[in-house]
């Protein structure tokens, strides 16, 4: 028979791969992360942060993390530390809380175990942001050329 994994004493603003007794005024986050379009996964170079706090986690995949009742701010970031995906929430004594964080191809959104958004902020993906600057950095830089190359022959 198989006994059931018991983590020993549980620790708020931890990441358990699995359902975690909550200990008396917490609360439990359930996050869950998509691989997201990108070729290295989105979720493997991301920080989870729980009121500033990072959180570490394993990747692509559902995480329960137990914090203390109340209201908290929640977000993803980059590995430099910028917000990629941020929410609020209120957490209730006992109760589970699901997140999913999803990265997507256009933007990064969250949503609630309802299938609610509740993103407060959430960035364009890293695709969508190369459509933009790569052809501005390419007219700045072949107009550029061209118009010093114009320059320089008004000039002679």
């Amino acid at each position: 028979m198989v006994q059931p994994f018991h983590p020993g004493p549980v620790m708020p603003f931890t990441a358990y791969p699995m359902p975690v007794p909550v200990p008396e005024g917490h609360g439990v986050l359930v996050v869950s992360f998509n691989r997201g379009p990108y070729i290295v996964s989105a979720a493997s170079t991301s920080k989870l942060k729980v009121d500033g706090r990072q959180v570490p986690f394993g990747g692509e995949g559902t995480y329960h993390v137990v914090v203390p009742a109340g209201p908290h701010e929640v977000k993803v970031t980059d590995p430099f530390g910028m917000p990629m995906i941020k929410t609020r929430l209120t957490v209730h004594p006992g109760a589970g809380h699901q997140l999913a964080f999803r990265f997507g191809g256009w933007r990064n959104r969250v949503h609630d175990g309802q299938g609610t958004d509740v993103t407060t902020f959430g960035m364009w993906s890293n695709y969508a942001i190369m459509l933009v600057v790569l052809p501005a950095v390419l007219i700045l830089c072949c107009g550029g050329g061209a118009l010093i190359s114009a320059l320089g022959s008004t000039s002679s």
